[in-house]
């Protein structure tokens, strides 16, 4: 992973490794036993994805021609650090964020090689513009108080159907017998 490899190379708290993890609302809660945020880490939680409403009807064009569904999205990700005092918590999420500043482009070999991706695959990840009140929204429904926090987006993740559909009638019509 990307963040982790900046981690190493810069050590934002000294003397300690640094982890991001993917992380789902329940990880948040660290109080619970076996929490897979262990500090010093960096939580990455995709709180929302939406439909990239830009792209979705280029890519049905596309589809309609070749008879493969894609749907592009845009996943919404909270970037959280976790560490023992502030200062800490700042040096983590300041080295992340400099490290997607520095690349904001994920293709290739920086893609997981669990996605399956394509040739020409690639993920932009940029900061999110989300007001304050949206941000504290998030966090009353997470199992934890208010944490520093970035907002950032990827965009455009794209789903495709795994194998072109034969063409399929639409409608079919029934005629009466007379």
């Amino acid at each position: 992973m990307l963040l982790n490899a900046a981690f190493e190379e810069v050590r934002p708290v000294p003397h300690k490794t640094t982890h991001a993890v993917l992380a789902r609302t329940a990880d948040l809660d660290t109080t619970v036993q076996g929490s897979i945020i262990e500090p010093p880490a960096l939580s990455l939680l995709i709180y929302r994805v939406d439909v990239n409403k830009a792209m979705r009807a280029a890519w049905s064009a596309v589809s309609a021609q070749d008879g493969r569904a894609r749907l592009p999205l845009d996943l919404h990700i909270l970037m959280t650090p976790w560490a023992e005092n502030a200062d800490h918590e700042a040096r983590i999420l300041g080295c992340a964020m400099q490290c997607l500043d520095a690349q904001p482009i994920l293709s290739g070999p920086l893609l997981h090689p669990a996605g399956a991706w394509a040739v020409g695959d690639a993920l932009q990840i940029g900061i999110e513009d989300i007001s304050t009140e949206n941000l504290m929204r998030v966090f009353d429904s997470l199992p934890t108080d208010y944490k520093l926090s970035v907002a950032y987006v990827a965009r455009i993740l794209r789903l495709d159907e795994r194998r072109a559909v034969a063409d399929r009638p639409v409608a079919t019509f029934m005629t009466r017998a007379k």
